[in-house]
């Protein structure tokens, strides 16, 4: 696989899985739903990641240990990680499964050369994910990402600046692309949220832009709650079970290079049926 993230763009639309592909007895962030979702057709698989006790990285979303391990007991960051390899995630029916917590290292190792990475919950261990990143010699397929700030820029500037970088936006831009290209951060394009369609970040004018500057443009088809918008309800909900031109297509029709989903291989399906995959 060639890691260029803007060749691999130019194309095809680049699909991430979000948390691998789960479901029935394939738990998220699992390295077997990671290898589900290259299966899928994913270039890209994102990744949530946690810190143990004793400083162990793990693959686990924040606060979901009730939902993911029917565990009633201290929270992931609370354990050492001795104990955390006794726990294992539940599947659909709450029952536990064969899968227990996988770490960076296992991630990075299992997928070195075979697809793109996006670290999720970068900004919780900055350091420590970064010297991961560098000691698997995997910077050219790991992609991080952040809310933006003066602070966050800094730490990528001085400690991060060969690892690629992407702005988390909601709504509005701030002068984030603006400050990113007079930077030395490795900034690679911006993840964009919007919550209707008049949003700033989904206008033409403003992917248009990205796209001049020679960045990409990241979309969200994602629904992690149905009150939190970040699509303008372009979503994989309305793509499943209404129209996939009104959630999929949409995305694509805007320009947007990057979509996150939870059905990878229905959306590769969709847009190769419609011609609207490969650029």
């Amino acid at each position: 696989m060639n890691f260029d993230i803007k060749q691999l763009a130019s194309e095809h639309i680049v699909l991430v899985a979000h948390r691998g592909i789960c479901g029935g007895n394939i738990p998220c962030n699992t390295l077997a739903s990671y290898e589900l979702a290259l299966r899928s057709g994913a270039d890209m698989i994102e990744i949530d990641i946690s810190k143990t006790l004793d400083g162990k990285l793990v693959m686990f979303h924040p606060g979901c240990e009730r939902m993911h391990l029917c565990h009633e007991g201290k929270p992931i960051p609370e354990m050492t990680f001795e104990k955390v390899k006794e726990l294992r995630f539940v599947n659909l029916d709450n029952t536990p499964t064969e899968h227990g917590l996988c770490t960076l290292d296992e991630v990075f190792e299992t997928f070195k050369g075979r697809c793109f990475i996006n670290a999720d919950k970068f900004w919780d261990n900055p350091r420590e994910i970064s010297d991961a990143i560098r000691r698997h010699n995997i910077a050219e397929q790991v992609i991080v990402k952040s809310m933006p700030s003066k602070a966050v820029f800094d730490i990528m500037e001085d400690y991060a600046p060969d690892i690629m970088f992407m702005p988390l936006m909601y709504n509005v831009s701030n002068g984030t692309h603006e400050l990113l290209m007079k930077s030395k951060v490795n900034y690679v394009g911006a993840e964009l949220c919007f919550t209707t369609e008049d949003s700033e970040l989904c206008q033409d004018e403003y992917i248009e832009m990205l796209h001049r500057d020679g960045k990409l443009a990241w979309a969200n088809s994602i629904v992690y709650d149905y009150r939190a918008v970040i699509a303008a309800g372009h979503n994989d909900d309305i793509s499943l079970i209404g129209d996939p031109d009104k959630g999929w297509g949409w995305l694509v029709d805007k320009g947007f290079d990057i979509i996150q989903t939870d059905w990878c291989l229905q959306m590769v399906e969709y847009l190769k049926g419609v011609n609207k995959y490969y650029k």
